[in-house]
């Protein structure tokens, strides 16, 4: 990483002047100009002294914040976070601090959760886009067509199981973590 560079970067980001900071840190200003055109490299010590006074943190500096989130993810950049019978593509996986998880689902012919029960924290919904499922939450059973949808507390233990001979799609949202 080019330290100068992105210190330069979060400056500027911040609307801080070279001598403002250099005034915050308690370093003279040719010390920020030299670190900003890498004429001289900072001890970790001296940089977390400077990025206090912007204030970021020295994991969050070395982390590249400056790009634009990221806003469409195609087709190939949605990673498979399912099992080896049922895929589940997750939308925005790379996005920091992702409070929801976006889901397209695809439950081939037979294809289910698993024999044990689902439950996790929050709410879930979603909606059939083709085929059909069965969806049981708690020891209620529903079976639902293209064009249903379908919203429950997650806490409740449920499953999907595909009873259908053709591949269902699903379009579904609960909280990430």
């Amino acid at each position: 990483m080019d330290v100068g560079e992105r210190l330069k970067q979060i400056r500027t980001l911040k609307g801080v002047s070279q001598r403002e900071l250099a005034k915050r840190a308690g370093v003279t200003n040719s010390t920020i100009s030299m670190i900003e055109k890498n004429a001289v490299s900072p001890s970790v010590s001296s940089l977390k002294k400077i990025l206090a006074c912007v204030p970021i943190s020295i994991g969050d500096f070395f982390t590249d914040d400056t790009q634009p989130e990221k806003v469409v993810f195609r087709a190939d950049e949605q990673p498979n976070i399912g099992t080896d019978n049922v895929k589940l593509l997750l939308v925005g996986a790379t996005v920091k601090g992702r409070s929801t998880n976006i889901l397209r689902e695809h439950y081939p012919p037979g294809a289910d959760t698993g024999a044990d029960m689902l439950q996790h924290e929050g709410e879930e919904g979603g909606l059939v886009l083709q085929g059909e499922i069965e969806l049981t939450v708690g020891f209620d059973v529903y079976h639902l067509k293209a064009g249903d949808g379908y919203y429950f507390n997650s806490s409740l233990p449920h499953r999907f199981r595909n009873t259908s001979d053709e591949e269902c799609q699903i379009f579904s949202s609960n909280p990430a973590g």
